[in-house]
């Protein structure tokens, strides 16, 4: 099943080069690794029945990578021996559909967000500008984390934005548990935010509903510069996924140096 599913993608639909001397269609073992996070040992494994207690989180990081449906991400985790995903829980699912959308627009920063914030996706020109994500695991790669607990980062907002993309997460997240009671790892998450970080729990002590949109921030570690991007949040219907994308104003400074970053920066990853 998994060998049929990575033999229907070509390296060009996952943002990969063709490579030379393919003797089979579709995905290597190690491509879909790198693409999924895990080791080719251990997918040799999976796809020849003898891996074990595969977890969730590891299973969702293969359908994403396999760009499966939602239908076929549930048969793989019945497959494996555990429940799909509940309608109750916070959705990670990055179907083909959007996959394909995300491919369309990979000229800008992009990345995608679960309604917990937690990071499920990002293309190249998103890990040049901020720092590459592959290098961070768990509550690293949950955005309200790293910015109620963290030191600022490779984003950096002015007073007025920084206290409104604040107010907005702390509220987004109290949106989403709303939506998503039975989630224990949004709870987890909150409970951690409101025991670590005082900012969190007075903003969230004043009980605001919101989600968040747009902002404008400054990317100050890229190899080009400082970057100024307008950053802007679209929602996915029906999965509840956040696309934010990063752009910069036509014909700026700004956006040259984005740009350049798209060339030089990118490569720089990908080598």
């Amino acid at each position: 099943m998994l060998r049929a599913w990575r033999d229907r993608l070509t390296p060009q639909e996952v943002g990969l080069p063709p490579g030379r001397g393919r003797r089979a269609p579709g995905l290597r073992r190690e491509e879909l690794a790198g693409l999924a996070g895990v080791s080719v040992e251990y997918l040799v494994r999976l796809e020849q029945g003898r891996a074990r207690n595969p977890s969730p989180q590891l299973l969702a990081a293969l359908a994403r990578a396999l760009r499966l449906t939602d239908g076929e991400r549930d048969h793989f985790y019945l497959v494996a021996g555990l429940a799909p995903p509940s309608r109750g829980l916070v959705p990670e699912h990055v179907g083909r559909g959007v996959q394909r959308m995300l491919d369309r627009l990979g000229d800008v920063p992009l990345a995608v967000f679960s309604a917990a914030w937690d990071l499920l996706w990002w293309n190249d020109l998103w890990a040049a500008l901020t720092g590459d994500p592959s290098t961070k695991s768990g509550l690293d790669r949950n955005i309200a984390w790293r910015h109620f607990t963290h030191a600022p980062g490779a984003i950096d907002f002015d007073d007025a934005h920084a206290a409104e993309f604040s107010a907005d997460l702390a509220a987004d997240l109290r949106d989403a548990v709303g939506r998503y009671p039975d989630d224990a790892h949004l709870a987890h998450l909150v409970a951690r935010l409101r025991a670590e970080s005082p900012e969190f729990g007075r903003l969230w002590g004043q009980a605001h509903v919101a989600r968040h949109r747009s902002s404008t921030k400054t990317a100050t570690s890229t190899p080009v510069g400082p970057i100024v991007v307008d950053c802007d949040v679209l929602t996915v219907p029906g999965t509840d996924l956040r696309i934010v994308m990063y752009t910069a104003v036509p014909g700026s400074s700004d956006a040259s140096r984005l740009e350049l970053l798209r060339v030089s920066g990118t490569q720089a990853l990908t080598s």
